[in-house]
């Protein structure tokens, strides 16, 4: 990904991210900002963010896919993450190295923070990044490499999922609790699978400090 040194940049990007974990329950580092351990002690998870408007310096990224593969060792606010990044295989250069400095906390703003965080990029590549957002359940696939499928949790009202709302989460306010359906983690060396394990959905609106 290049030089981590932040340089902060003009973006700005609205969507959604979900993710699978393998913490056993709703993930603890939400309402405790990152400093109660995972409870396997580790967190091992694939993100997906689905891009429905954004832009880096003035380039177009709306629509475009992100996948990433992330290997935190412990508590997730002590950092030492390890991130595997794919973006869009329908990105142009200008798109791909933008979102690049964004998901590697470079290009400054609500993703700065990743400058701390990610002591290692695995690696980055154009891949099929391909998401589903079909009513309370998300679905990502990246070839042979990542296969997720989760489904929020129902809550009293079955219009309205289980959530958090209101929380001072890095990722934005509002986090809807879900599970992992099926999910499996095949790149890097890592073999992971998260069916059953906690997953969560956040609509993002996030931008850069330029």
């Amino acid at each position: 990904m290049g030089n981590r040194e932040m340089t902060p940049a003009n973006w700005a990007i609205k969507g959604e991210l979900f993710l699978n974990c393998s913490c056993e329950l709703f993930c603890p580092c939400v309402v405790s900002l990152g400093a109660h351990p995972p409870t396997e002690g580790h967190c091992h998870a694939w993100m997906a963010i689905a891009i429905d408007e954004g832009n880096y310096e003035g380039e177009d990224l709306s629509g475009l896919n992100v996948g990433l593969l992330v290997d935190i060792p412990g508590r997730m606010g002590e950092g030492n993450w390890r991130v595997g990044a794919y973006v869009d295989e329908r990105a142009n250069d200008t798109a791909y190295n933008g979102l690049l400095q964004i998901f590697s906390g470079a290009a400054g703003g609500t993703t700065g923070l990743f400058t701390m965080l990610v002591s290692e990029i695995i690696g980055a590549e154009r891949a099929p990044v391909e998401i589903i957002r079909d009513g309370k359940k998300r679905a990502i696939k990246i070839g042979r490499k990542i296969s997720g499928e989760i489904e929020m949790i129902e809550g009293a009202k079955p219009d309205h999922p289980v959530m958090i709302s209101n929380s001072k989460y890095w990722m934005g306010p509002d986090i809807i609790a879900a599970i992992g359906i099926k999910s499996k983690v095949r790149d890097y060396g890592r073999v992971w699978d998260f069916g059953g394990k906690s997953a969560e959905i956040c609509p993002i609106d996030w931008r850069g400090a330029a």
